[in-house]
């Protein structure tokens, strides 16, 4: 069997620098698979959960999991896809014929949920090797790699005239915060929304609140720095955290009720039960931000029942990827979606590193690898 060489970043341990290995991968894709040739990889905080140990992740793996670029080689089974097409990348492949791939909800994909969320292709395999050595691909990605087999159905074809370094970010950040205002909770035109986390996903989700015609959209973060973006993705209050009580100045803001839709997007416990506390009677909280392995969270379960608060989890903002991804393609093309102000480092696959540094010291947005 023919292969390509492929140039990737490989976790090995937990807290070591990322190693630099020239990998193999076939040359011809499975039957219902594809090859891509990366342009681009966004540095997510999901690949930091595992870099630094907070997830039990395999070794060695191929992390990153927020890519596009252009499909080089079909199998014989891919209709849909062609040679040459742009694609973002799902980390979320559908097997399309489960009850929840077909009831609408791909993002709970038993196959995926079975295989991929364990780095493994459908039949249960890796595709990358170091000699002898396979290599798992993070969450059937692995986009810190300038080539990665995916399933067809994690391949999502997207308009060639995006700009393939913001196109990636749709992949993972801004498809999880869009989609878990527009899908997940279906907020309201009107509504009072309160986003805690400025980071990539949290911005996305004023994106969301923006986008879905939110009257009143309070963000909340630490940094000043962070909050100030907030405003420019469309924030109309900001609340420093640190500085004031969070829940009391949200009641302030919102006449004593406490707003209709609160969404958590670091990955807290304490920041997720203050999103609980801030919503009003019969309100909805929504945990968006993805958690240290066996974190845990204290409620009042009669404060659930006596107001019907609501407390849901979004996975990927609830996406149907082969929709929405090309969606928020168009929107950002039209300027009703702001990607460009997200890449805020450029950076070859060597610099991942010293991204993974700046993301720990909370400096930037998203940082992009481009091949």
């Amino acid at each position: 069997m023919s292969t390509i060489d492929v140039r990737a970043a490989v976790f090995v341990a937990p807290n070591q620098p990322l190693e630099f290995r020239d990998l193999s991968i076939p040359a011809e894709p499975g039957a219902n698979e594809v090859l891509v040739r990366l342009a681009a990889s966004g540095v997510c905080h999901s690949d930091l959960h595992a870099l630094d140990g907070e997830w039990d992740t395999p070794v060695p793996i191929v992390l990153g999991h927020e890519g596009a670029g252009e499909v080089v080689a079909i199998g014989s089974e891919v209709s849909e896809l062609e040679i040459g097409d742009h694609v973002i990348l799902s980390w979320t492949p559908s097997c399309q014929k489960c009850e929840f791939c077909v009831s609408g909800r791909p993002v709970l994909c038993q196959l995926a949920n079975e295989t991929a969320y364990q780095h493994v292709f459908f039949d249960g395999k890796p595709r990358l090797s170091d000699g002898d050595e396979s290599v798992k691909s993070f969450l059937a990605v692995g986009s810190f790699g300038d080539h990665a087999m995916v399933p067809a159905s994690a391949a999502i074809r997207i308009r060639k005239d995006a700009p393939l370094a913001q196109a990636a970010l749709v992949g993972c950040a801004v498809t999880t915060g869009i989609g878990a205002v527009t899908n997940t909770a279906q907020v309201e035109p009107g509504s009072t929304v309160l986003v805690v986390g400025c980071g990539g996903v949290g911005l996305n989700v004023v994106q969301g609140a923006r986008l879905a015609g939110a009257k009143q959209i309070i963000v909340a973060d630490v940094s000043e720095e962070k909050l100030e973006l907030g405003r420019r993705f469309g924030a109309t209050h900001t609340v420093n955290s640190r500085e004031v009580d969070l829940i009391e100045t949200v009641r302030e803001l919102t006449g004593g009720r406490g707003v209709d839709y609160a969404f958590e997007a670091i990955g807290l416990p304490f920041t997720i039960e203050a999103c609980y506390e801030a919503i009003r009677r019969g309100g909805t909280a929504v945990v968006v931000g993805q958690v240290a392995d066996g974190v845990k969270i204290s409620i009042d379960p009669f404060v659930m029942s006596d107001q019907e608060k609501r407390l849901i989890g979004s996975n990927y903002g609830s996406s149907r990827q082969s929709i929405d991804f090309p969606k928020i393609i168009d929107l950002y093309m039209e300027g009703k979606v702001d990607l460009d102000s997200m890449v805020t480092d450029r950076i070859p696959l060597d610099g991942v590193n010293d991204a993974f540094a700046r993301m720990r010291a909370g400096q930037g947005i998203r940082t992009v690898i481009e091949y």
